[in-house]
């Protein structure tokens, strides 16, 4: 695999840990009172909590990416930071947006994003057991 097949993930890590801590510092000071008052803090906590593991996740996918010389992976990588990537967006954003008072059509989307994640890590665990060496 080529520094060009660990771009996508690691792209995805950065962009994930950025919005993560973003969130989490936003969360923590300037949505302090609208959490507290909707009793909603663990909600967002939870959110953030998904978000940043996965923004780790990703970046150690990234590193395993560019030392897979084989390449027998590339594609089951990909579909990995698509399928954690996807799970932040449907998993944490739902649930941000219902600690927010978004409406409450939100709450199935939730488990969606957790199969997302899910999916993912079974991706992962396939490419592991396909990995030649």
């Amino acid at each position: 695999m080529t520094a060009a097949s660990s771009r996508a993930p690691l792209f995805a890590a950065g962009l994930v840990g950025l919005t993560g801590i973003a969130l989490g510092a936003f969360g923590a000071h300037a949505l302090k009172a609208t959490l507290v008052e909707r009793g909603m803090t663990a909600v967002w906590d939870s959110a953030v909590k998904y978000h940043l593991l996965h923004a780790v996740a990703l970046l150690a996918l990234a590193a395993w990416a560019r030392a897979d010389a084989t390449g027998t992976s590339a594609r089951l990588t990909a579909w990995t930071t698509r399928c954690w990537m996807g799970g932040v967006v449907l998993f944490s954003g739902s649930l941000y947006w219902l600690a927010l008072g978004g409406p409450r059509w939100l709450g199935p989307v939730t488990p969606l994003g957790g199969v997302a994640f899910m999916a993912g890590w079974l991706l992962l665990a396939v490419a592991a057991m396909r990995k030649n060496g």
